[in-house]
């Protein structure tokens, strides 16, 4: 397991899994451990994958100024994995809360980014986050699962604060909640650093503005796939569409059937789209045109 560190000093691991051109994959949660990710969905195959743990999470060391596990802070541990991985510019993969990160990275390092993937991300810095509304509404396209009368009802309580999290409306974020979808939602806990992820997100409102963030990605050349789920909630597709026009050159493909995992939900169509826009078909459909659905008529942006 390859340790690099730091400018503050903290080891970091980054796992490393399959042969192939690399690919710097940063996880979601916010700070669950890369190993939830898996293969993603056989990519590994294909590219050899960097799977980055977060300070504090998985193999890498805790940081000693709790501060820093705050997205912004982090900016600089993917840059030092970069100097690490000897690579001038890298293609980078980030899924859910990583997405913030990578556009964060992708901000203050817009030329060391070839190619950018943002996997079912609600990007917070550019003022993007999934709403309650976004959740809820996404839960109603659910209404014919066994599990929906008794997941609906706490979801809307764990919403509005008025409930901790109940595994209940777990099934919401997965688009089968099958037994791979089961066993993986179960390794959660374990593969979180709590006080971490409270802090991940903790006073970025006040120290990201959008339109800087903005601005300043309008220097990245990199092409960008922005992959949403149909039936995620955070982000919805109408979500996922405003954060690609954020991006210069960013094309929207939302996966049929897909939760928030969607390489569990569809490998094969998920790995279809994510490594022929890694391959160089910039908008990761197979035919050039952006909407993601493989017809050939780009879509309005």
């Amino acid at each position: 397991m390859p340790i690099l560190t730091a400018p503050d000093g903290t080891e970091l691991a980054h796992h490393v899994r399959g042969d192939g051109p690399p690919l710097v994959v940063l996880p979601g949660g916010p700070m669950r451990a890369s190993r939830y990710l898996g293969d993603l969905g056989g990519l590994a195959a294909h590219r050899r994958l960097h799977l980055l743990d977060l300070r504090g999470t998985g193999d890498s060391a805790p940081a000693a100024d709790p501060g820093t596990y705050r997205c912004d802070r982090l900016v600089e541990d993917v840059e030092a994995l970069r100097v690490h991985l000897g690579l001038e510019r890298m293609d980078l993969l980030a899924h859910s809360a990583g997405g913030s990160l990578a556009t964060l990275y992708a901000a203050r390092y817009p030329h060391r980014v070839a190619r950018l993937a943002l996997i079912t991300a609600a990007v917070r810095p550019l003022g993007l986050p999934a709403t309650p509304e976004d959740r809820l509404a996404a839960a109603e396209l659910r209404t014919g699962e066994p599990w929906f009368d008794k997941a609906r009802p706490a979801l809307e309580a764990w919403l509005a604060g008025a409930a901790e999290y109940d595994d209940a409306f777990t099934p919401f974020f997965y688009g089968r909640w099958d037994a791979a979808a089961r066993s993986h939602a179960a390794a959660e806990p374990d593969e979180t650093n709590e006080e971490a992820c409270d802090r991940y997100y903790a006073g970025i409102d006040a120290v990201c503005d959008p339109a800087g963030i903005r601005a300043a990605l309008a220097r990245l050349t990199a092409a960008v796939l922005v992959l949403a789920g149909e039936l995620d909630g955070g982000p919805r597709p109408g979500l996922a569409r405003r954060t690609a026009e954020s991006f210069p050159d960013a094309v929207l493909a939302v996966q049929p059937g897909a939760g928030h995992y969607p390489w569990l939900d569809d490998a094969e169509w998920f790995l279809r789209r994510v490594l022929t826009f890694l391959d160089g078909d910039g908008d990761g459909d197979g035919d050039g045109d952006g909407d993601g659905d493989g017809d050939g008529d780009r879509a309005a942006r």
